[in-house]
């Protein structure tokens, strides 16, 4: 998944309703217009030429003025301003990322997890770590690596400043918390394949019937249940349901960029002795200093030096 931030000119405008992308599909685009009532269906638009001529191209998200035409159907003509632009998956003004992560089935990967909020915080966009299928850890097998994976989540991410919401959507636990969580914004639900984001989503929205798969016991793993990007609305945000990933690389990050990408070592490394501190070998590095005094979890440094390799190795590669 690879995440970056922009902002894009004001185009100019025509006359028009403003709405909002919540589908693109087969090269339509559907706009809620934003004084829609609860029961107002989106409105099938195309995108005028001009998009193209620039090379640019609407998603979903984007705030749009468009138009309605004589058959029922509409166009779009510019698209406003945006607060952010995520690459992969295509989602526009996204303001917060709901990293889904199930305490067991599949077991929870801590550097998967380090390397999704690498990705979010690059691109600028605050983000909940909300743990699936609480009730796992209460029956099962697998209970006390559940609740250990629980309880080192919520030990290690809380005193960074991540908001950390536990779940079980057969119970319906946790999921009032997370639809207040995500009132007034547009959010973006990530997540390996098989941890339950759809099953979250169903069990926020009355009436949603969103594909749901259980894990392959051979693979370990769920197949993918979502084939494109869509916004559902979550009664006060919007949620953008989006295909499960596991494989997530660097390609839009150089290495002097990654310490910043994790919030303790970013507020600690001004107070390095040498500018530009890789936090990995320097004498005077204030986040050795900290990771030596237990200040910092040993997960996340070990995670941010791999990081560093992968990124190096790359470079070398290409």
């Amino acid at each position: 998944m690879e995440m970056q931030a922009r902002t894009r000119q004001q185009h100019n405008k025509t006359d028009g309703q403003i709405g909002r992308i919540v589908k693109a599909l087969s090269g339509y685009y559907y706009v809620l217009p934003n004084d829609a009532g609860p029961e107002e269906r989106p409105i099938q638009c195309r995108a005028r030429g001009i998009f193209k001529k620039r090379g640019e191209s609407p998603l979903v998200g984007d705030l749009v003025l468009f138009e309605r035409t004589e058959n029922g159907e509409g166009t779009v003509d510019s698209i406003l301003p945006r607060s952010s632009e995520l690459i992969r998956p295509p989602v526009a003004n996204v303001d917060l990322a709901v990293l889904v992560f199930s305490v067991t089935e599949p077991v929870l990967n801590l550097q998967l997890l380090d390397k999704f909020l690498v990705h979010i915080e690059h691109a600028g966009v605050d983000a909940v770590l909300c743990l699936s299928k609480r009730d796992l850890a209460e029956v099962g097998e697998d209970t006390d690596e559940a609740r250990q994976a629980m309880e080192e989540v919520l030990r290690i991410y809380t005193p960074i400043g991540y908001d950390v919401i536990v779940t079980s959507s057969r119970k319906g636990e946790g999921t009032p918390a997370l639809s207040e969580r995500l009132r007034g914004h547009l959010a973006v639900f990530a997540g390996q394949s098989g941890v339950g984001k759809s099953s979250l989503l169903n069990a926020m929205v009355p009436g949603l019937k969103l594909e749901t798969n259980e894990i392959s016991s051979k693979l370990g793993r769920g197949k993918h249940t979502t084939r494109h990007v869509e916004l559902i609305l979550t009664g006060g945000g919007y949620v953008a349901d989006t295909p499960g990933f596991s494989q997530l690389d660097f390609a839009e990050l150089g290495v002097e960029e990654l310490g910043s990408c994790f919030r303790e070592m970013r507020e600690l490394a001004p107070s390095c002795k040498f500018r530009g501190c890789t936090h990995v070998h320097e004498p005077g590095c204030a986040v050795l200093q900290a990771l030596a005094a237990g200040e910092i979890a040993p997960s996340r440094h070990e995670h941010y030096v791999q990081f560093i390799t992968e990124m190096k190795e790359r470079k070398r590669r290409y």
